[in-house]
């Protein structure tokens, strides 16, 4: 094995842990929030402020008892957790790390093709249950799941265009006189709506809308499963966060301003938690395909016609 082959291991490792840890300290940032958002102290027993809260839920989680279902199907049941935990933590390859020497020229169709095989596993946890709330759960989340992929990926392609390539490295150099949130206002609030969807965040939880289906496809889950469905989710909200800095705000950078960005967009994803009360599930797909479709489309010509003007001037220049 060559020295670069344990290079790319080492920071492969060292990428695995931070993500574990960030997510474990997610969980706890989300709850403190949301307690002082509704005026209440949020963990505050275990450690200084509740500091060690994550390591104990950890320990609960993974040491309870599995239940296996006599009427699901098992394979399916046992391994959707698994599939969609590691999925979440492929995505993060992409990340332009410095130290690293994996680099992806099209990191963002990699992107989305890790996010498409996402709606996948949420299916199969939920069909495999044999449960009639499960299943209406997985069912929601791939028809939300799969509609606003459609909007993401057009408003993805707009600044693509603008910079004329999949790779994440470039984002860095086109954004150094001027971010692109600041050309792309609407689109980039659309992109972040679209995120929140796409993760099965609040206002649009409706794969696990504990009103009317109790907790959607994770409700037959219990210890290690249900841990690695909550682990996938928060892993993705920070794989999100990181994704939207480096595409609108200044991309990537090996300074403590990136990872400032990237916690308060992780704070924005737990403030609108606390805020907005659940969408209306027709109101979620008619946002989808008559609001943000269109401004998507519309941005995509737009920034189309922009750049041919910039290049033929460039060329008679």
């Amino acid at each position: 094995m060559t020295m670069d082959m344990i290079i790319i291991m080492i920071g492969g490792l060292i990428l695995l842990l931070g993500v574990l840890i960030g997510v474990a300290f997610l969980t706890l940032l989300e709850r403190k929030v949301l307690g002082y958002i509704q005026i209440r102290k949020g963990p505050n027993k275990i450690g200084i402020m509740g500091l060690l809260q994550p390591f104990s839920d950890a320990i609960k989680l993974f040491t309870k008892e599995q239940v296996y279902l006599n009427y699901s199907n098992y394979f399916s049941y046992y391994f959707s957790p698994i599939v969609s935990f590691m999925l979440s933590l492929i995505i993060w390859m992409i990340i332009p790390y410095s130290f690293n020497m994996i680099m992806f020229n099209l990191g963002l169709l990699f992107f989305l093709c890790c996010t498409s095989m996402g709606v996948y596993t949420v299916l199969m946890a939920g069909w495999s249950s044999n449960s009639n709330y499960s299943l209406l759960g997985g069912l929601r989340a791939v028809a939300q799941t799969i509609s606003y992929e459609v909007s993401l990926s057009l408003i993805l392609l707009s600044s693509i265009i603008m910079i004329m390539n999949f790779n994440m490295m470039l984002f860095d150099k086109y954004q150094s006189l001027i971010w692109l949130i600041f050309l792309m206002v609407p689109l980039s609030m659309c992109f972040f709506f679209s995120l929140l969807a796409e993760t099965n965040r609040t206002p649009f939880d409706f794969a696990e809308g504990e009103s009317e289906l109790v907790s959607g496809f994770n409700i037959e889950y219990s210890s290690g499963g249900f841990a690695l469905i909550f682990l996938a989710e928060y892993s993705s909200i920070l794989f999100m966060s990181l994704l939207f800095v480096i595409i609108y705000m200044g991309g990537y950078e090996l300074s403590m301003m990136f990872y400032l960005k990237m916690i308060f967009l992780s704070f924005f994803f737990i403030w609108v938690r606390g805020t907005l009360p659940r969408y209306r599930y027709d109101k979620l797909m008619y946002l989808c395909w008559k609001s943000y479709l269109p401004i998507s489309l519309n941005y995509l010509l737009f920034f189309l016609g922009l750049k041919m003007i910039l290049s033929y001037e460039i060329n008679l220049v």
